[in-house]
């Protein structure tokens, strides 16, 4: 294989990470804690994009339940979206795993 060949699949490759990139910050995922009292949604950048919390939850001489709910909802949504980029990876790189590539 000589170097031209490298240089087209590398460039290649890097079109299809940065468009796989693109998908993810697209796509959600959810996670539901305390009987679904608390809500939490991370797309594929690990960005919190929606929080859901019911006002049954919410009472003003326990913040701790509701502080914990939330970090629950949140940690679970978080691996979650970890979950999802990591299947996408191993489509992309063909079960190859490439440390700090995502």
């Amino acid at each position: 294989m000589d170097m031209s060949q490298i240089m087209k699949q590398a460039q290649q490759f890097q079109q299809k990470l940065a468009s796989m990139q693109a998908e993810m910050a697209e796509r959600t995922v959810t996670s539901s804690v305390g009987g679904g009292m608390v809500q939490a949604t991370v797309n594929g950048r690990h960005q919190l994009v929606g929080l859901k919390i019911e006002r049954e939850v919410i009472n003003p001489d326990d913040p701790e339940m509701l502080r914990d709910l939330v970090m629950a909802a949140v940690n679970d949504a978080m691996a979650k979206a970890q979950e999802m980029i990591q299947a996408e990876m191993g489509r992309l790189t063909g079960g190859m795993n490439i440390p700090g590539l995502f």
